[in-house]
């Protein structure tokens, strides 16, 4: 059987990609790193949305290395730096994270931010003439993007600064990697003293989380992709959480998830919420389903855990899943008029 590979043909990645336009996967990195520590098991772990690649990598990796170095896939679900396969980092000797920055350093971690090739000036152009204010009506801006656009990210504030924008950008806490970077349970590089801020990345989840972390600012979306450009309106997700709460105001039981996820868990903030309620349960979960909370019969859930299981699959529960501030406000300790954005801060 011929082993040539053909143009769009999956296995095309890893070394012979290194320069293309999607991602840079640092394979000469890794397989340096390997050799230098004499591993013999390595492990890797993808996002969900490059699964796919990861066994075209494995071939890669396989034919530059030692024939006696075992390469391992992780099929566990993967959401974040906080979502690391402990299991298979406890059987390889070097264990590689793709797609995120670093949020726990360790020497057995390497991790690999999958860097972004693709050009963010023509969106960011448009923004400059379709959104942002004119630098002689508002020169001030916050400038933020994901991991995949850090390696970008001096040049947009350098570009940005040559149309005359004073750019405002700052590290958030110890979950950030980067200056200007944010995740979808952080924001707080966005805490900067300017009225606009420019979200140069993928998606409409960063953004309105921006929108609702910082409900003054005005947060245009630059996604260099797929070529979008838009303002974060955060009303309709509002409305939804406002009806989720109402709907949890009858609750007589509640479930409080802790997550055993190595970056995820608020035990403190789950211990609280179930001593001063003698019908609230802790549950801890690895993956928070709609299924596996239907199985315990209570009224309503307290998520603890991501952020996003609340905001982005909330809808999909039959019950009610609420952040732990709306269950404050479910309770009546706190007013419906103070409902935020659910952020986490500090690593494990």
């Amino acid at each position: 059987m011929s082993q040539e590979r053909t143009e769009g043909d999956l296995r095309n990645t890893g070394l012979s990609l290194k320069h293309d336009r999607e991602w840079d996967y640092e394979l000469d990195r890794i397989i340096s790193e390997v050799n230098e520590r004499d591993a013999t098991s390595v492990g890797l772990q993808f996002p969900e949305g490059l699964k796919r690649r990861g066994p075209a990598v494995v071939d890669d990796l396989r034919s530059e290395l030692p024939d006696d170095v075992n390469v391992l896939l992780s099929g566990e679900h993967c959401y974040g730096a906080c979502d690391l396969d402990t299991d298979l980092m406890r059987r390889t000797d070097v264990f590689v994270h793709f797609g995120h920055s670093p949020m726990k350093q360790s020497e057995k971690i390497i991790y690999v931010p999958l860097f972004s090739n693709v050009d963010v000036f023509p969106i960011m152009e448009r923004a400059f003439e379709e959104r942002l204010a004119p630098p002689e009506e508002d020169d001030d801006v916050g400038l933020v993007t994901t991991a995949q656009h850090m390696n970008k990210f001096d040049e947009m504030r350098e570009w940005l600064e040559e149309r005359g924008y004073t750019v405002h950008t700052r590290r958030g806490d110890e979950r950030l990697t980067h200056e200007g970077q944010v995740l979808g349970c952080n924001y707080a590089s966005a805490d900067v003293d300017a009225d606009q801020i420019l979200y140069v990345g993928g998606g409409k989840f960063h953004p309105l989380g921006l929108a609702m972390e910082h409900p003054k600012k005005t947060v245009v979306i630059a996604d260099p992709v797929n070529n979008v450009l838009d303002l974060a309106d955060s009303e309709k997700f509002m409305k939804q959480r406002y009806a989720a709460v109402h709907k949890a105001m009858d609750a007589e039981t509640w479930g409080v998830i802790f997550s055993t996820k190595i970056g995820q868990g608020r035990w403190e903030t789950a211990r609280e919420i179930v001593e001063s309620n003698d019908d609230a349960y802790m549950i801890t979960m690895d993956e928070v389903t709609p299924d596996r909370l239907t199985n315990f019969g209570l009224d309503a859930y307290v998520n603890t855990a991501c952020p996003r299981i609340t905001t982005d699959d909330g809808p999909q529960f039959k019950q009610p899943i609420l952040t732990p501030q709306e269950y404050r406000i479910a309770v009546g300790e706190q007013s419906l008029e103070d409902l935020e954005f659910d952020t986490f801060h500090g690593t494990w």
